[in-house]
């Protein structure tokens, strides 16, 4: 990984402009070490980061504070791991993404990320409680080969993928579309601390990024990247939860969908995917032989 000034110097820009990883290639590019930021001329910084001459200008009288604050100690304070992409523990198949995180930003059992076995569960905010009857019937032998189930901390099947795992004595990630001083949805803010203490939160937004309806498909993307393969339970025709198989189709990674009721309105979700070719399990030992192949 670079030397230490590099690191204060990206987690500083990371700060000010919280793009992904494909945004700063010209900057990188143009200078590699960040060394010189503050000196570019507006118009170049402007045309490098495809962003207005304002928003340059802006840019570099913000850069210019922040880099005297060493980051890494700034976030120790906070509890928050900072990993750059350079990083050798920043995980691989995220620089995969077409978009990587620059940054990934990490509270709890950092060790969780070094596991090869991740796969993540995912559906509606509106999931019933078929959706939980159906997690806790395919996720034993799942545990039981100590995979890591990822979901994105929202209401429904993400907060019960996260709670069923724990409960079953299983070990979780939970990716956030928000920065950790502002946990989304509140109602899980409980959640999100105590899995703070024995699993792993992680978000690519620094700790002050508020909810925005566009950060939440762009977590999606990081779900998936996480994984080996997506598992769906509940969702409509039009989702979110679709999205992020969307992301894991193009990733090349395994889709394996719950099929429901054909009277419930939650099930055309996973059924669409069974039709484009997502493999329908009804328990844990059908995503383990296909991912064991």
């Amino acid at each position: 990984m670079g030397k230490s000034p590099f690191i204060n110097r990206f987690l500083a820009l990371h700060y000010v402009f919280p793009v992904p990883l494909n945004k700063l290639f010209p900057l990188l590019e143009y200078d590699p070490e960040l060394a010189k930021i503050e000196k570019i001329p507006p118009q170049k910084l402007a045309k490098l980061c495809k962003i207005s001459l304002e928003r340059a200008i802006k840019l570099q009288k913000i850069f210019l504070e922040f880099v005297e604050i060493p980051m890494l100690q700034m976030y120790k304070k906070h509890s928050i791991i900072a990993i750059l992409f350079s990083d050798p523990n920043y995980p691989k198949s995220l620089l995969d993404l077409y978009d990587p995180p620059a940054v990934i930003y990490l509270k709890g059992k950092t060790e969780l990320l070094t596991n090869s076995k991740k796969l993540a569960i995912i559906g509606s905010r509106k999931a019933t409680d078929y959706s939980a009857e159906s997690i806790k019937a395919i996720l034993p032998p799942l545990i039981q080969e100590k995979y890591v189930i990822i979901s994105g901390l929202a209401k429904g099947a993400d907060t019960l993928a996260h709670q069923i795992t724990m409960s079953l004595g299983g070990k979780t990630i939970a990716v956030l579309g928000t920065g950790f001083f502002h946990v989304y949805p509140k109602q899980n803010l409980k959640l999100a601390t105590d899995m703070e203490k024995s699993q792993l939160l992680l978000t690519e937004y620094p700790p002050y990024i508020t909810p925005q309806k566009w950060n939440f498909p762009m977590r999606n993307r990081i779900i998936s990247g996480l994984s080996q393969g997506v598992v769906i339970t509940e969702a409509t025709e039009k989702s979110g939860t679709v999205s992020t198989m969307e992301h894991a189709l193009e990733n090349g990674k395994e889709i394996f969908a719950i099929p429901g009721s054909i009277l419930s309105p939650l099930s055309i979700g996973p059924h669409l995917l069974i039709l484009e070719g997502a493999k329908p399990v009804w328990n844990g030992h059908q995503i383990l032989e296909e991912l064991n192949k």
